[in-house]
């Protein structure tokens, strides 16, 4: 690691070794290490010269990467072995922008605090955002340079871009690097500002209130208050278990069923009123995906948890199984998940027309991803024509050939025999992982649009879970 100071209190660049290969796995974990990828994704007008990118970096093509102010550099091989040099340049951010963005952190203390402890906080970014500094690259951004003569992104250039993903995972300060503060420098800063004895504002004393202002402002209502704090979990229903005899076509262990979803919608809704609302909202795109294992013995299960019940498969807060009406089946599917009692499960297992083995695994594809999941699950189809060369293109691109997996395809779906894993593919072109469990093929998570992560995904719940069964 080389620095050096440039006379403006900002060190000129950081020389960082080149991690070992990716295979596979993604390049991104985290969300501004998938920020940088979709940057670069919306600035490259050749969509195949990022591909060819990922593929250089993942087989290590990617030498030592020396990042500065505004400028990312590493010397990149090719396929044939050919070294060229490769920049990819970032706007630096002004002395005006520093100075918002540094009364940004002094003004929150969480902010303040995990900077003073070597720590950059998620939500510093998107505190920054509101403020008009952007750390993250945007449309236009990147700028890439290369010696091979492209005028616009490349392979050498594409293949720079995701191990600077991978970087920034392990080390967030490089974004403040390259907007042209290094992190000792800007952490001084702070703690000056943070420190500084703030100037005596002298108050004038009160002599009173003019009349007609205070008659003008008679009329003028007060603040309402703040909205609730959102209860610890939803409420529970009265139970409806009692020595009346129900009326015929009344299932009272149903109908707590039900009563008790609704109570989690209820929830969930207000969930999301507080959530807008609070002054704290902060999107959380790493929001925990629901346990794919939903039959359970103990009804609380979900209660402990109950934005299970409604999870993106990707991460996010929003309910997209909603959009749409749900037929018969899809709907007994979908109110399965929450741990109903035997009864309940028995009954929905009946109306699904699955059977209670074949709902388990229902569920499991509705924890992965609603409406879709279930079809991907249900459906095997031919994959044919423009799609069948999307699907061969990326399985091509996701692997080198010598490290693809020895793959069995079947309409949509793809198989590793003596793994007992899965890829099938969705009708939208996402790759959806599965594994083999007692001879038959369960959801093992969300889908992905890299088959290799996606299939990572597989192999890792494969080595890794035991699941409950039925």
């Amino acid at each position: 690691m080389n620095r050096y100071d440039d006379g403006h209190g900002r060190a000129a660049q950081r020389t960082v070794a080149a991690p070992p290969p990716a295979r596979g796995r993604g390049f991104a974990q985290s969300w501004w290490g998938r920020a940088w990828l979709r940057a670069l994704e919306d600035a490259a007008l050749d969509g195949a010269a990022v591909k060819a990118g990922r593929r250089l970096a993942r087989a290590g093509g990617v030498g030592a990467v020396t990042v500065r102010p505004g400028r990312v550099t590493a010397v990149v091989r090719d396929a044939r072995g050919a070294a060229h040099r490769a920049d990819v340049l970032v706007p630096e951010l002004s002395e005006a922008e520093w100075g918002r963005l540094l009364d940004t952190t002094v003004g929150q203390a969480g902010h303040l605090a995990a900077l003073l402890d070597g720590e950059l906080p998620p939500h510093l970014i998107e505190d920054a955002a509101v403020g008009g500094v952007e750390l993250l690259p945007g449309l236009g951004d990147l700028e890439p340079e290369c010696d091979c003569g492209t005028w616009d992104h490349c392979g050498h250039t594409a293949a720079l871009c995701h191990q600077v993903a991978r970087l920034l995972d392990e080390d967030p300060f490089l974004l403040l690097l390259l907007r042209g503060r290094e992190k000792d420098a800007f952490l001084a800063e702070l703690h000056l500002r943070s420190t500084a004895p703030r100037a005596a504002t002298s108050t004038p004393a009160t002599v009173g209130v003019d009349a007609s202002e205070a008659w003008a402002a008679g009329d003028i209502l007060p603040p309402l208050p703040p909205l609730p704090g959102l209860p610890q979990f939803p409420g529970t229903p009265p139970p409806l278990t009692s020595a009346t005899v129900p009326a015929p076509g009344m299932d009272p262990a149903a109908l707590e069923h039900l009563a008790g979803r609704t109570a989690m919608e209820a929830y969930r809704l207000l969930a999301e009123v507080v959530r807008s609302a609070s002054d704290d909202f902060r999107p959380e795109a790493e929001a925990s995906r629901p346990d794919p294992m939903m039959f359970r013995s103990d009804p609380e299960a979900t209660r402990s948890n109950p934005e299970v019940l409604h999870s993106d498969p990707r991460g996010h807060r929003s309910d997209p199984w909603h959009d749409a009406a749900l037929t018969a089946g899809q709907d007994a599917v979908r109110l399965a998940c929450g741990a109903p009692c035997d009864a309940v499960i028995e009954r929905l297992a009946k109306e699904s027309g699955r059977g209670r083995a074949g709902l388990a695994t229902a569920v499991r594809a509705w924890c992965a991803g609603g409406v879709a999941a279930l079809a991907v699950l249900d459906e095997e189809w031919q994959v044919e024509g423009l799609a069948l060369a999307h699907a061969r293109a990326a399985l091509e691109a996701a692997w080198e050939a010598d490290e693809r997996p020895p793959f069995h395809s079947s309409g949509n779906r793809w198989t590793v025999p003596d793994e007992g894993v899965q890829l099938r593919l969705g009708r939208d072109g996402l790759w959806w992982p599965y594994r083999d469990e007692a001879g038959g093929w369960v959801p093992a998570g969300g889908p992905d649009r890299d088959p290799a992560t996606a299939l990572a995904s597989a192999r890792l719940d494969a080595d890794s879970r035991d699941p409950e069964r039925l």
